[in-house]
This record gives structure tokens, C-alpha cells and sequence, in this order.
């Protein structure tokens, strides 16, 4: 992945496109979910801004808290009224080293309210925070 650029989590926004590259430490994950297909929701960040990731089948047994992930081609959409990043169909996810990359917890980008921009239907804008730290994950001081 030469030559790609990066993606700071505090710069993505919802869209239906898949071309968010980036990477990111996995800080938590949440229980795993078995229903059609199995799925795990994570709390990731980098050093700019946390966010809340959507693990799909293996991905769930395939990460843990202290891994340091690149995302290639990744989407930042709603999935059961959530908004996650995640790999999506066409995105690819890999473990590319652990435990040494500094983070911060907020803003957690899964916690803004986003509205259709009023200049351009095709993007979002920010519109109110709903909670600075992730509310699914709550800060353990």
C-alpha cells in the first residue's frame, strides 16, 4: 500500500462510497452478536478521533483490543440506526501491528449527529454532538 493516503478518523464522514483508508488501534470490543451473521461492534481510534467499528463473521475472532488495523477501501455509513465505520463488501482489513500508536478516545466520530449538507445532497455535515465519548463504550476512569 504504498504511496496511499490516509484517512484521519476525525476527517470521515457518512457517505455511501468505499474509499476510506486508514488505520487505527482497536481500544475495546463489544460482545459478539450471533444472528444471520455474526457480528461484533469495537471502539478504534487513531490520534485525531475514536471511532465505533463494525466487525462481520471471522473479522469478530480475528481482532483484539491493542491491534493496530489498516483499513483499505473502508465505508462510514449507518447499520441498524448506528453510524461505524467497517469494511463493507469491497473493503479489506488487516492486522499490521500492536499495542504502539498513540490515540485519543474523543471525539468519537460515531457520536455526531450528521445532516444532509444544504449545498450538496450527496454529503454530510455535522450537526450537533451527541455525546463526546462513545456511549456503547464508556470512559473507565
Amino acid at each position: 500500500m504504498e504511496g496511499e493516503t490516509l484517512v484521519c478518523l476525525k476527517d470521515i464522514v457518512p457517505s455511501a462510497q468505499t474509499n476510506i483508508n486508514t488505520k487505527f488501534i482497536v481500544l475495546e470490543k463489544a460482545r459478539t452478536i450471533e444472528r444471520q451473521n455474526k457480528t461484533c461492534l469495537a471502539l478504534v481510534a487513531d490520534e485525531t478521533a475514536a471511532v465505533h467499528f463494525q466487525l462481520w463473521g471471522d473479522e469478530c475472532d480475528a481482532f483484539e483490543a491493542g491491534d493496530i488495523v489498516r483499513l483499505t477501501n473502508g465505508i462510514f455509513s449507518y447499520s441498524r440506526n448506528n453510524l461505524v465505520l467497517r469494511a463493507g463488501k469491497r473493503g479489506t482489513i488487516e492486522k499490521i501491528g500492536e499495542f504502539t500508536m498513540a490515540y485519543v478516545e474523543t471525539p468519537n466520530m460515531s457520536e455526531i449527529r450528521w445532516v444532509p449538507d444544504p449545498n450538496n445532497s450527496r454529503k454530510y455535515v455535522q450537526e450537533t454532538v451527541i455525546s463526546t465519548h462513545s456511549r456503547i463504550f464508556p470512559p473507565s476512569n
